[in-house]
């Protein structure tokens, strides 16, 4: 196979408050993690005529960059202000859009997934000075069909999905099936399914060889009869592959530079980086997918039915809670607006409700189980008291 397209993910994520905690607690902790995100586009730049990257940014990592006080922080470790100018090169980086807190989208309710939808368009849109984002990552990859109408009302062409849970209505081969992008349809919307090789995308996570690399992706897809789509998917700013500051010794030192000049020289197998839009573009979907419930691997878990962040009791209860509180104040903001509320003051309380709900629902508080619940517990204890200073101006 001559012409073998590689479309290459990182997924960057910080907890609301997390870089702050680690700048006072654990300082080098955060160093690697913001050096290891400044190291994105100027790694780019080496071969800016054939690197690409497609990049997930949480709107809580967002936030944080963004904030002047931060900024002035860190100044001397990141330029925060410099670093969200250099992200908005499209010729090498292709953004996409995501769920604002980061939580797992098919484990909260209808109302609070378009609430994380909508706020990181508004976040992503006025930093990158633009209006649309061709493609969707879902937080920790969890997907499950019934997104797909949400994902289309804004305008998603495409979607991330994790190989492991990706089943053919049209009838193709295993190499179809992966190195192909597809279509799903729920509801009566469509949207582009694009496959993440599960396989490949743990070796990036852990640290390959460029020559591994090749070698590895020739031999997959050496029945392709078609221009395979192979896409990898990771963190790009967790573990020590990509936070180690020694040459040679990280993703990109290690790997990706070795990758790029191989290309350059015509030594790389046919590979060569691509945006998921172009290859669209040049080549489409082919034949219809659906996707079952699920999210990616982590650790000695494989995602399926989110099993990370609903194991234990208390995650679950954690859960429930959230979806109850959810539901108390949506239905409390559909009141305000029903009766013609006119304090500015209860409107404020209904606003920061919803605000400290989202926060909650944010991923990493499942996924941390014991250690980090209480976080969302801590937001939830903030929403009610919102809501009850909302309910005492409702009844006054």
């Amino acid at each position: 196979m001559a012409d073998i397209g590689f479309a290459l993910i990182l997924n960057l994520h910080q907890p609301p408050g997390n870089l702050e905690h680690l700048l006072e607690t654990q300082e080098w902790q955060a160093r690697e993690i913001l050096w290891a995100i400044d190291r994105i586009p100027r790694s780019l730049w080496q071969h800016e005529d054939i690197s690409r990257v497609h990049l997930s940014l949480s709107g809580s990592l967002l936030e944080t960059l963004a904030n002047p006080d931060f900024q002035s922080r860190v100044y001397g470790i990141v330029d925060c202000g410099a670093l969200l100018w250099y992200l908005q090169n499209t010729r090498v980086i292709e953004l996409l859009g995501t769920g604002y807190y980061h939580p797992v989208l098919p484990l909260i309710r209808p109302a609070d997934r378009e609430e994380h939808l909508h706020r990181w368009r508004a976040i992503g849109g006025a930093l990158f000075a633009r209006d649309h984002f061709p493609g969707f990552w879902p937080p920790e990859l969890g997907f499950s069909m019934d997104l797909v109408p949400a994902l289309s009302r804004h305008r998603y062409r495409y979607v991330i999905v994790d190989s492991e849970h990706v089943a053919p209505l049209t009838p193709m081969r295993w190499e179809e099936l992966r190195y192909r992008p597809h279509l799903a349809e729920f509801g009566g919307e469509q949207i582009v399914v694009v496959v993440r090789d599960r396989d490949l995308s743990s070796a990036q996570e852990s640290g390959m060889e460029a020559d591994w690399f090749i070698s590895e992706v020739t031999a997959r897809t050496q029945y392709c009869d078609f221009p395979p789509l192979v896409t990898t998917a990771t963190d790009g700013e967790n573990g020590g592959w990509f936070r180690n500051t020694t040459p040679g010794s990280n993703f990109w030192t290690g790997f990706h530079a070795g990758l790029m000049e191989r290309v350059l020289a015509g030594h790389a197998g046919g590979i060569r980086p691509t945006f998921i839009s172009d290859y669209l573009e040049r080549h489409g979907p082919y034949g219809w997918v659906t996707v079952g419930p699920g999210a990616w691997n982590t650790g000695w878990h494989d995602g399926t039915r989110f099993v990370q962040w609903t194991g234990s009791l208390a995650q679950r209860q954690a859960l429930t809670r959230v979806g109850e509180l959810s539901e108390s104040v949506h239905a409390a903001r559909r009141n305000a607006i029903a009766i013609g509320a006119g304090s500015p003051d209860l409107y404020r309380h209904l606003e920061d409700a919803l605000a400290f709900v989202l926060r909650a629902e944010t991923s990493c508080n499942f996924f941390w189980g014991e250690a980090w619940v209480q976080r969302c517990h801590d937001d939830l204890d903030q929403a009610t008291r919102h809501l009850e200073q909302a309910a005492d101006l409702f009844s006054s």
